[in-house]
């Protein structure tokens, strides 16, 4: 049996939630990708196949420990949500564990006031 490498496991279960996550206008989805330095997430309409808002750490929000510029981003995302008329999201969270910066970048959005 071959193993695969953690990129291919990481692709194999991002598969597996894009099969069942969809976003639509009133409820869109909130995809997160996480490179080895930088946070990137957005807000995509699956309908019509477009991006709401986005927002990524490298500009966006301010210097700091990776877990706290997630959870900032978080909370930036859920502002620029509400600022739009959106109040309910779907987490995509592309294959990543929920843990460390995901988990922070989605509580941060909670605390923003978006609801999951």
């Amino acid at each position: 049996m071959i193993k695969k490498t953690p990129r291919e496991q990481r692709v194999t279960r991002h598969k597996r939630v894009r099969a069942r996550v969809k976003g639509t206008a009133k409820c869109p989805r909130l995809c997160v990708f996480r490179s080895q330095k930088h946070l990137y997430a957005q807000l995509v309409d699956d309908m019509k196949g477009t991006v709401i808002t986005a927002i990524s750490d490298l500009k966006d929000v301010k210097k700091g420990a990776p877990i706290t510029r997630a959870s900032a981003m978080g909370k930036q995302i859920a502002k620029d949500a509400q600022a739009k008329g959106i109040t309910k999201i779907v987490f995509d969270r592309g294959g990543y564990k929920y843990h460390g910066n995901i988990k922070a970048l989605a509580e941060g959005a909670r605390e923003g006031g978006l609801v999951f």
